[in-house]
């Protein structure tokens, strides 16, 4: 199974998409996180609650009941189901923080930014904050941990390039991004419209942000939702989970 377990009690689980897993597929022939969960259950119940695009990797809530599935809906709807993501960006903003307000419209298997008021288009708002250097230790390895830090996130800028070999090119960001609104594709087509394009990302990168993605043989979109926090749906007590992105831990 290339779904790894987290966390996992009678009413939920906390998982860890890789990169290039679907979270749910429509094709029977195409391997996905739902097939696999559903096959370790024993073919019980496993509600989706929120999804990844299938070049992202990270961290993913499933219920094992329909009332926690909608639980943990209703958190997500109010925020009170948490994400946070990690970038490490082709570019370098202007501030060191900062809002991104767009409007997305989705446009076949893409989204694309587009003027307010733009027929089918939704506005979408993502938080951003440059990760720096220093500013904490990497877990390296431990995907696989039951307790409460199974990793971190922290040092990225650092990390990234010393595990892909490189020296430390001054047009590379880390960033640590919050989304206000769960938009189609939001984060990559918000941070390529800004200027940043996501190494990795074929479908928002561009010939600048791909060269060099191979360059630091970076094959998956370099974009990992590295922590999540909830309040258990029967217990009401917090349940948090943090990763290192696979780009992060390479040797």
């Amino acid at each position: 199974m290339k779904t790894k377990i987290l966390y996992e009690d009678r009413d939920i689980l906390i998982c860890h998409k890789p990169a290039g897993l679907a979270t749910q597929s429509a094709s029977v022939s195409q391997p996905d996180m739902a097939s696999e969960l559903k096959k370790y259950l024993g073919g019980g119940y496993l509600g989706i609650i929120h999804r990844l695009d299938q070049p992202v990797e990270g961290l993913l809530a499933f219920a094992r009941t329909p009332k926690a599935a909608a639980a943990l809906s209703r958190q997500l709807a109010e925020g009170i189901l948490h994400k946070r993501y990690c970038a490490l960006v082709c570019g370098r903003p202007e501030k060191e923080c900062g809002q991104l307000v767009d409007y997305l419209r989705r446009e076949g298997s893409m989204s694309k930014v587009v003027p307010e008021g733009t027929q089918g288009a939704q506005k979408a708002v993502l938080q951003y904050r440059v990760r720096p250097a220093g500013e904490g230790n990497a877990a390296r390895g431990s995907h696989n941990s039951d307790k409460a830090h199974s990793g971190t996130a922290h040092d990225m800028a650092v990390h990234c390039v010393v595990a892909c070999g490189a020296a430390a090119p001054p047009n590379y960001t880390c960033l640590d991004i919050h989304i206000d609104t769960g938009r189609f594709h939001q984060i990559r087509c918000q941070l390529s419209h800004a200027g940043m394009p996501i190494l990795g990302d074929r479908k928002y990168g561009t010939e600048e942000s791909l060269e060099e993605s191979g360059r630091l043989g970076i094959s998956h979109t370099a974009l990992c939702a590295c922590e999540i926090r909830l309040r258990h749906p029967a217990t009401g007590r917090e349940i948090f989970r943090e990763i290192a992105p696979a780009w992060m831990n390479r040797e």
